[in-house]
């Protein structure tokens, strides 16, 4: 029986793309605090940042309103979709040109699994050093990249020396590398997540890999399972460049239970922001047909109500969220807002993975937070059963 070949997975991701894009544009932008987002006036939130205004403590889907607060000088810019999306064509365009197996992520995020490409001779290394340097010459911006044995570590690699960076895990360093990672770097293990294991005293993957499956699930549920493979650095999921997206959402975990429907109408607000933002992004607004809020409860039951609709609403949401927390009443841990897309429209011009699960805003990420949740089954508060 043949050994199947070792997988070279490569993930790319482009530096503060929407932010990156603008300054190329603009070049008197650089060196200058720039976020790209909704007014802060119409309680947008912001979309990227550049790393100077990271220096403040901005990140994707704060409110613009605190944006500006913590840095007065910032320089905000309405998203410019048509122009991302041309230089997302061209970024995915130069990503097949080295393999088929390509899985978008977004506009500016993907997968590529090269084990079988012939270029370079099959180096996973070189061949990423190519696509960046091809990005930064044809599009005019920068990207990270990480090449590791599969996906996810791929992803833990590509954040490692961002900006402008690449990180390659190798097979034989795959054990060491995972044991010395923090819980908090596993997907789907967000601030919540991560206190809990903390207090249950694992720190990083080492600790997770003295506790048994058994014991994982008991305190976790299903997503004790997966915290079992991933503190060993195992993750089985294929490149897939195929599967279309059904449905788009965002959700929040959070460290103190809301306690009331009033308390619940109050956070709905960011997160429709935030929902209204990720669906332009991913120009799903044509193919929207049902509008739904989440909720899950401090008993960990959870309800979903949901309802037929062509657009975001905010007066819907609004009574979606009073119709599921009926059927609760008591206080909530978890809350998400999102829209189901239309089945029988061609959803493969969207061109993007699978949203069955949601974006989680409690995980977090190197400026591009909503991102993070995109691969299903690694959201914690976001299993798809």
């Amino acid at each position: 029986m043949n050994t199947p070949p070792v997988r070279k997975i490569i993930h790319c991701d482009c530096d503060c793309f929407y932010a990156a894009v603008e300054m190329r544009d603009d070049p008197s932008l650089r060196g200058r605090p720039l976020a790209v987002g909704g007014r802060p006036d119409q309680r947008g939130v912001v979309a990227t940042c550049n790393y100077e205004a990271r220096k403040y403590g901005l990140r994707s889907a704060m409110a613009m309103s605190q944006a500006i607060q913590r840095c007065p000088g910032l320089i905000v810019l309405p998203p410019a979709m048509e122009k991302y999306r041309a230089a997302s064509r061209q970024i995915l365009a130069i990503y097949r040109d080295y393999t088929e197996l390509v899985e978008p992520l977004s506009l500016d995020e993907a997968y590529l699994d090269v084990t079988e490409s012939g270029h370079f001779k099959g180096s996973g290394t070189l061949i990423a050093q190519d696509i960046r340097a091809r990005i930064a010459a044809t599009v005019g911006i920068t990207a990270s990249a990480g090449v590791a044995p599969n996906k996810f570590l791929a992803k833990i690699a590509s954040d490692w020396n961002k900006p402008d960076g690449q990180y390659v895990i190798r097979p034989q360093e795959v054990d060491e590398f995972v044991a010395r990672l923090p819980v908090d770097k596993l997907f789907g293990v967000g601030k919540v997540t991560a206190a809990k294991l903390n207090r249950l005293g694992a720190h990083t993957c080492a600790d997770l890999r003295a506790w048994s499956i058994v014991d994982l699930q008991r305190h976790f549920g299903k997503f004790g399972g997966r915290l079992y493979g991933l503190s060993r650095g195992i993750d089985g999921r294929e490149v897939s460049p195929s599967q279309e997206r059904k449905s788009v959402s965002v959700e929040e975990t959070y460290v103190t239970d809301l306690r009331d429907i009033d308390a619940c109408q109050r956070e709905l607000t960011p997160l429709i922001g935030l929902l209204a933002q990720r669906v332009r992004r991913v120009d799903a607004e044509r193919f929207i047909h049902k509008l739904y809020v989440k909720i899950r409860f401090d008993d960990f039951r959870r309800t979903t109500a949901e309802c037929v609709a062509s657009a975001i609403d905010e007066a819907q949401c609004r009574k979606l969220l009073e119709t599921g927390f009926q059927r609760g009443n008591r206080p909530v841990r978890l809350l998400g807002v999102g829209v189901r897309l239309n089945e029988d429209e061609d959803l493969s011009q969207l061109g993007l993975f699978v949203d069955e699960a949601v974006v989680a805003t409690e995980e977090k990420g190197e400026g591009d937070a909503e991102k993070l949740a995109n691969d299903a089954g690694f959201s914690h508060d976001a299993q798809v059963t």
